[in-house]
């Protein structure tokens, strides 16, 4: 029986234990999504995580509207990667940069005024964070068929940079109300071409995207997340056991290093209503190492681990405020906690200040 601080493979990666560092938004690139060096050493003061998953990193200008989030489709944006990949590897860590196109999420404001693509012609509820401040989501307009061979170009390209980066492999995330997640749900989706409709076609940009990248990086050292969770961003699913077990036999089928799922437990306020766990329905579709991730602790973790609900689980907003969780955890030490107004700030309080516990 596997514990928590067992090593694993996932796909091509050797990870020395159980506890991946989920993908967690920090904002501190540049205006122009450029990675900076102080990113260097917040992400090797974590690389005691099996393996770090990055924060979610631009693919292209058109699929990212988060202030002072990173790209990847850029020279410049690729070797100021180089030195966070380095660093990571210096500490004895693992990394895999993820992948993001944000679709109607990305406001109009970082696309010199024009509209957000996605799946249909809709509009995320709330408000966008912006340079200016928050600000109305604008309706979206479809994706065009003529448009989804660049958009997989742009997803080759990206997984191209993370690897002459330095990455260790790539996680394409197609969750939380994105635009592959977009695509995903009926309530978003409302194409009549061979993208929408039946849910073997709202899956099949997950798959030509999934099989793209793997084109490039190996699908070994490809990774995919999905949030098979009620209501993320505006986006739901009438059917969404019937969606995520399709969408994960798919992602089974081109052999991926591994599935991140983004799905609140049980006794979790974030959940939706009571509909029943999604997960285990795709443990048994998927044939690859799976990773769940939301609201875990660390006996909690272990349950599940030992229990083989899950071979991995990533934990993302712990890592914030203690960037040894691996070692806390085993220990027993109690976390410390974070702070929320520094999430998302420029600068290195709250970012590179958390130290670690006491030996």
């Amino acid at each position: 029986m596997p514990t928590l601080f067992d090593p694993i493979r996932l796909g091509a990666i050797d990870a020395p234990n159980r506890i991946l560092m989920a993908p967690l938004t920090r904002a501190r690139a540049t205006a122009d999504h450029v990675p900076t060096p102080i990113m260097a050493e917040y992400y090797a003061q974590r690389a005691g995580a099996g393996l770090i998953i990055s924060e979610a990193t631009g693919i292209s200008r058109q699929g990212l509207g988060w202030p002072y989030a990173p790209g990847l489709w850029t020279g410049e944006q690729m070797r100021a990667w180089q030195p966070v990949t380095e660093a990571v590897h210096r500490a004895g860590g693992r990394i895999v940069a993820q992948l993001w196109h944000m679709g109607r999420i990305v406001h109009p404001s970082f696309l010199g005024g024009e509209k957000p693509v996605s799946a249909s012609a809709t509009t995320a509820p709330g408000q966008a964070h912006t340079y200016a401040g928050k600000q109305d989501y604008a309706e979206a307009r479809p994706l065009g068929l003529d448009e989804i061979p660049p958009l997989l170009e742009d997803y080759r390209q990206a997984t191209r940079n993370a690897l002459e980066a330095g990455f260790d492999g790539v996680q394409i995330h197609a969750a939380n109300g994105y635009l592959i997640d977009q695509f995903l749900r009926d309530n978003s989706n409302h194409r009549t071409d061979g993208y929408g409709g039946s849910i073997a076609n709202r899956v099949r940009l997950l798959r030509e995207v999934t099989e793209a990248v793997a084109g490039v990086a190996g699908a070994d050292r490809t990774a995919v997340r999905l949030s098979p969770n009620g209501e993320v961003q505006g986006v739901n699913d009438s059917m969404p056991e019937e969606l995520f077990t399709a969408a994960a036999s798919a992602l089974s089928s081109i052999g991926i290093g591994f599935l991140e799922l983004r799905e609140p437990r049980e006794d979790s306020t974030f959940r939706a209503g009571d509909r029943p766990a999604i997960a285990p329905r795709i443990r048994d579709a998927f044939s690859g190492p799976l990773v769940l991730n939301s609201d875990y602790d660390g006996p909690r973790a272990g349950a599940a681990v030992e229990r083989g609900d899950a071979d991995a689980i990533a934990f993302g907003r712990p890592f914030i405020a203690n960037p040894d969780l691996p070692r806390r955890l085993k220990d027993g030490l109690t976390p410390a906690r974070d702070v929320q107004a520094t999430w998302y700030s420029q600068g290195p309080e709250g970012y590179v200040d958390y130290p670690a516990a006491a030996s």
